[in-house]
């Protein structure tokens, strides 16, 4: 298992979000609102989640027979790397290509792949490499109703916990070093990550048809689905998209446009301010004493 996510997304414009408490319960739906593209007004939307049977489990209990994540053979002693998790949507057009690293410290990833088809995926192990960054385990994704790629930002997001979640399940040496391990793992993170410090927020043109949006920001559950949200809040459309979980850190690329134009500076300004402004580190206010 790995976490840091490359989540290549092509986000349809107009969707339902889901919340952070939602995201911080103990299970997580598979079924999700989504709506076609259309264009953006401003103002609030509601944030939801359908029900349904299938779900996460942030502490599951002992792994099933079929769990080939770890083959024994490092001492617990060794020095912990950091968990990487990629879900890429631009190098494959008809698959979102999931990626997991953790040094050399994977196997299989069975019951990880059989957790993704719980969420209605198609999942197929594509292969496995070796590099000096460890093992990198990549497999293809479909949606089992369409055989395409995922879209729906919510569904990402859920693939992208399930691969976390399993990682705490089957490594759970991996917690200390996952901003996630303060949610669901066994134990927090050594070190925080102080957000103002560490967001980083860049708008650029790439294109006349496109602009590039790239943030960087402490990690936690939801942040996927709520930076999509941040985004087309302000009546900007998001194309493609790349979402990166690495270790206490996110990082994001995502390729955005306005009425089908690269962002005007005024514009890529306003999208830097409402990001940070979202992104901030809470405050307590003072009608709270």
């Amino acid at each position: 298992m790995a976490s840091a996510a490359n989540c290549v997304v092509y986000f349809s414009s107009n969707t339902n979000y889901l919340t952070v408490s939602e995201l911080k319960n103990h299970s997580l739906p598979a079924t999700f609102v989504s709506r076609p593209p259309n264009n953006y007004t401003l103002g609030k939307r509601s944030v939801r989640l359908l029900s349904s049977t299938t779900g996460i489990n942030p502490r599951a209990a002992a792994p099933s027979a079929t769990a080939v994540e770890n083959d024994g053979s490092f001492p617990d002693t060794d020095m912990v790397p950091t968990p990487k998790v990629i879900i890429d949507q631009d190098s494959d057009p008809d698959a979102t290509v999931v990626e997991i690293t953790f040094g050399d410290r994977l196997g299989a990833l069975l019951d990880t792949m059989n957790a993704l088809k719980s969420l209605g995926l198609n999942v197929t192990k594509a292969n496995v490499y070796l590099d000096s960054s460890g093992k990198h385990n990549k497999f293809c994704i479909t949606k089992a109703s369409t055989g395409r790629k995922v879209e729906e930002p919510e569904l990402l997001e859920a693939i992208r916990l399930t691969i976390i979640n399993n990682l705490l399940e089957f490594h759970p040496e991996s917690s200390s070093q996952l901003a996630m391990g303060a949610t669901f793992g066994a134990e927090p993170p050594k070190e925080t990550v102080d957000v103002d410090i560490a967001t980083r927020i860049r708008v650029h043109d790439d294109g006349p048809d496109r602009s590039l949006l790239y943030v960087e920001t402490a990690d936690h559950p939801g942040l996927l689905v709520e930076l999509v949200k941040t985004i087309t809040d302000i009546n900007v459309a998001v194309e493609s998209g790349e979402f990166d979980t690495e270790g206490l850190l996110a990082k994001a690329k995502f390729h955005v446009s306005y009425k089908g134009k690269a962002l005007i500076k005024p514009l890529q300004q306003v999208l830097a301010n409402s990001l940070r402004y979202y992104l901030r580190r809470p405050t307590t206010e003072e009608a709270s004493f």
